[in-house]
């Protein structure tokens, strides 16, 4: 029942701010890069993301039945996370780099590096989330590192989120011919071109006030629309003309164009670094404490049939899935919905820095009101909360900023509970098994958090691929851009409401409320101390 100091807390943290660097990089700007940079089909994208998720999630049982059967001097868990470190920051980068392939060698080659990546993410965070239960065998305390790890999380999804756009426009801006010619006081022509072909740029102004609309170029005849910004592809030498309206005393230095591949790969190179040296903080700061029973024999064979009789783990695996699918769609979406209904793809940057925050909040509220009202039932109260209040963004226009911040922020709060709760009880399941059945099997019941988490994004970003696919969406062509708008609105809003709902009327059948779990907690504790005392 030891206390844990509040520097391991902050060290297991930061070992989720270096996960979320690369989790929700790749939930959040991958599936734009794919369509948008790379230039892949959106069906072909959703299609590799379930493909892999689901192969990926299979292997998380197996780097959980691993990790129980490793055994060295820094414990079972801990040395997988020092293993790991550096090829997961490399990994992440090849994600994000564009070699120049044909249609077939694009996909290969993101099918390749899509699959390496979440090998060896799984051979990372699988330990990492079995480390929580072996670290203290206090439930309550599972719940405030469960809180800790999630602040963790939330932290360095904001990071990734906040920044990473910002870094993309730091490290993309190319240097083209601007000519700008001013029509009245807000008004201006401008002609830009460049000595080299470049693939889907961004050109708006630094300010991101000014509306363009396209003066002398083939879409001006069927599509026009005036939007905060252009994203196009270059071709050496010729001249691309817009006109700017909106902002006064314009300047040809106040226009940015950037180069989308480039400034996404230096930027993901710089997040990887941070990466793998909050990994290795975690790795130095933490410890196990907690182990199987002496009296315990090695059998594969016990601990999947344990898994598969442990009623708590099979509702948290199917809990754990559904609620990764409604948040992985909301993630995904994000950037695509800022680009393409609001024109603005960098106050995304801001949205997702607010939701951010918003999830550090709920993930330090979790353990107080676990405590008040249970695990369980806080669960459902904020499934349903969550995805409530996200189905108003369907009303909301492309104008309703305020609106739109506001409804984001608050389900984002609700949606924060999730996963604090999902860990801390997935180890309340391993503490279940133990108590059943008299075995431990930590890091395999702990394999389910990771494949609800692989699988369920997977399930997500197919589904984003086919819905956008349905409504002929090309990232790459801006009259299939506009078609496709009323597919990103569902996406943003009600179609990921459905699935919170689905959540919560299947958490009402989980077993272990707060009585059951002291109960348990209490005999596990008995039996630790009769076991040490018979040895001594």
């Amino acid at each position: 029942m030891e206390k844990l100091a509040l520097k391991e807390k902050i060290g297991y943290a930061l070992g989720d701010g270096a996960a979320n660097i690369a989790w929700r990089g790749v939930a959040t700007f991958l599936f734009i890069f794919y369509t948008d940079v790379f230039g892949i089909n959106p069906a072909a994208v959703g299609l590799l993301m379930l493909i892999a998720r689901f192969g990926d999630g299979i292997i998380d049982v197996i780097m959980g039945i691993i990790c129980d059967r490793t055994n060295s001097k820094y414990g079972k868990f801990r040395p997988w996370i020092l293993w790991t470190a550096i090829p997961l920051g490399i990994t992440l980068s090849l994600l994000f780099t564009s070699p120049k392939f044909g249609s077939t060698g694009k996909i290969i080659y993101a099918y390749s590096t899509y699959l390496i990546f979440f090998l060896v993410y799984t051979a990372n965070n699988i330990p990492y989330g079995a480390l929580m239960a072996v670290m203290t065998s206090d439930d309550k305390e599972r719940t405030s590192l469960g809180s800790y790890r999630m602040v963790g999380a939330f932290t360095g999804g904001m990071v990734v989120q906040g920044a990473l756009l910002f870094l993309v426009l730091h490290f993309g801006n190319i240097n083209p011919s601007i000519d700008l010619n001013k029509i009245d006081a807000k008004k201006y022509e401008v002609t830009v071109s460049t000595s080299q072909d470049v693939k889907n740029v961004n050109i708006k102004t630094k300010n991101g006030i000014a509306l363009f609309s396209w003066a002398n170029h083939e879409l001006a005849d069927s599509i026009n629309v005036a939007t905060h910004g252009k994203s196009f592809s270059m071709e050496a030498q010729k001249k691309y003309s817009f006109i700017i309206s909106g902002e006064e005393n314009l300047k040809p230095k106040d226009i940015t164009i950037i180069d989308q591949k480039r400034g996404y790969r230096n930027a993901i190179y710089l997040l990887s670094v941070f990466l793998s040296l909050f990994l290795m903080v975690t790795f130095a700061t933490t410890k196990e404490r907690v182990q199987p029973p002496k009296e315990q024999k090695t059998s594969l064979s016990k601990d999947l049939k344990d898994l598969v009789r442990n009623r708590p783990w099979i509702i948290l695996l199917i809990i754990g899935l559904l609620f990764n699918v409604y948040n992985s769609i909301k993630q995904g979406i994000v950037v695509i919905y800022f680009s393409h209904y609001l024109h603005n793809q960098l106050l995304a940057a801001s949205y997702m820095v607010g939701l951010m925050l918003a999830s550090i909040a709920g993930a330090m509220i979790t353990s107080p009101l676990g405590k008040r009202l249970g695990k369980r039932n806080l669960f459902i109260y904020a499934l349903i909360f969550s995805g409530v209040v996200n189905a108003l963004l369907v009303f909301c226009s492309s104008n309703n900023i305020t609106g739109i911040f506001t409804i984001g922020i608050i389900s984002e709060f609700g949606a924060a509970i999730f996963p604090t709760l999902f860990f801390a009880m997935l180890g309340d399941a391993a503490d279940y098994s133990e108590f059943k059945n008299g075995r431990r099997a930590t890091g395999l019941v702990y394999s389910a958090g990771s494949f609800a988490t692989k699988f369920g994004g997977g399930i997500a970003g197919a589904i984003i691929g086919f819905v956008l696919a349905a409504f002929n969406y090309n990232g790459q062509d801006a009259v299939a851009i506009q078609g496709a708008v009323p597919g990103i609105i569902m996406l943003m809003s009600w179609i990921p409401t459905i699935i919170a709902l689905i959540a919560a009327s299947v958490m009402t059948l989980y077993p272990l409320n707060q009585r059951k779990m002291d109960e348990i907690t209490i005999e596990l504790n008995n039996r630790r101390a009769k076991a040490q005392q018979s040895q001594q």
